[in-house]
């Protein structure tokens, strides 16, 4: 089996040595616990290919590619040039699915995800400055912050629809509000209903009657000095004195 490490196009060799004393196979149990050693680590991955990036801009092509599902011509060569040719035989551990069935139905290897996979690519990942000659930890801690950075305000320069998502996230937000504002008001229309149930007849709209119940208050504390400001607030004279004298007469509870 080979496995393929991305995005520093990094392929290494996992050869058949649970047979012999000493050492692990690659799909044994015993896998977790090696990728966390390296001596034993060692025992079931060897580097056999190495490609680094010429440039940040190459990497973030590379980067983009992957996980998108297409196979870059940089990855296309270092599979073509360092894998036998007898496709057949080749079983490629990939840890993207979507990079895999590009690599197997354009190229025609055969790849394997999940499971024991993740695992070593973990390994990979947690060992690679140890594999690769010339590597120290800091650079390549230092290169992937760089391309996880690029990559990150690429995706989001990519985001063609970020304009329409923030249009609909108003208009839902807008459609929850008023069904926010027309469960509240209900609420006082029921709750001032039991002191003034005539005035829900008299007034249809929701906000003219929050207002007119904020203005009221107790009903028997209204009077025509209040005329002149329930006029104002429904903008009608024949409601006002409606009101008006709908308090006088109504059948709502009142407590003193």
């Amino acid at each position: 089996m080979i496995l393929l490490s991305g995005p520093r196009a990094a392929a290494a060799l996992l050869p058949p040595r649970g047979k012999r004393e000493g050492r692990i196979s690659p799909f044994s149990p015993q896998v977790e616990e090696c990728v966390l050693n390296l001596g034993k680590f060692h025992n079931i991955v060897r580097l056999v290919a190495f490609c680094p990036f010429s440039s940040s801009q190459v990497a973030l092509e590379n980067a983009n590619a992957v996980s998108e599902g297409v196979v870059h011509e940089d990855l296309r060569l270092l599979l073509e040039t360092h894998l036998p040719p007898k496709k057949k035989k080749v079983l490629l551990g990939v840890g993207d699915p979507k990079i895999g069935a590009a690599i197997q139905e354009e190229l025609g290897y055969n790849c394997q995800t999940g499971g024991v996979i993740a695992e070593i690519l973990r390994g990979v990942r947690l060992h690679f400055h140890n594999l690769v000659k010339g590597l120290t930890d800091l650079s390549a801690c230092k290169a992937q912050l760089g391309l996880g950075h690029s990559y990150s305000r690429a995706k989001v320069k990519f985001n063609v629809n970020r304009v329409d998502n923030m249009i609909i996230q108003s208009i839902s937000l807008l459609d929850q509000l008023d069904k926010d504002i027309n469960t509240f008001s209900m609420r006082v229309r029921e709750w001032y209903g039991y002191h003034f149930p005539e005035l829900v007849k008299i007034i249809n709209d929701n906000a003219t009657y929050c207002r007119l119940a904020q203005f009221i208050g107790n009903r028997k504390e209204l009077n025509e000095e209040k005329l002149e400001k329930l006029e104002e607030l429904t903008m009608d004279a024949a409601k006002a004195k409606a009101i008006l004298d709908a308090s006088r007469s109504s059948m709502g509870q009142y407590r003193a």
